[in-house]
């Protein structure tokens, strides 16, 4: 999944206990303590449980 486009489930909350807003993000990669980062952009990223992420295919996102 690294490197891939991924979207959240519903009432997604980050490391710090906030809602994440639902949209499209890229799969970074999980850290040592098991977050998975995503970023919206270079300057916006989220921590989130890895089991809250859902893989977007290619097809969709091109449509």
């Amino acid at each position: 999944m690294n490197g891939n486009n991924v979207e959240v489930k519903p009432e997604t909350r980050n490391h710090k206990g906030f809602f994440i807003e639902q949209g499209l993000y890229k799969f970074m990669g999980v850290d040592q303590s098991g977050w998975a980062l995503i970023c919206v952009d270079d300057a916006t990223c989220h921590y989130v449980d890895p089991d809250n992420l859902e893989e977007v295919s290619e097809e969709l996102i091109e449509s």
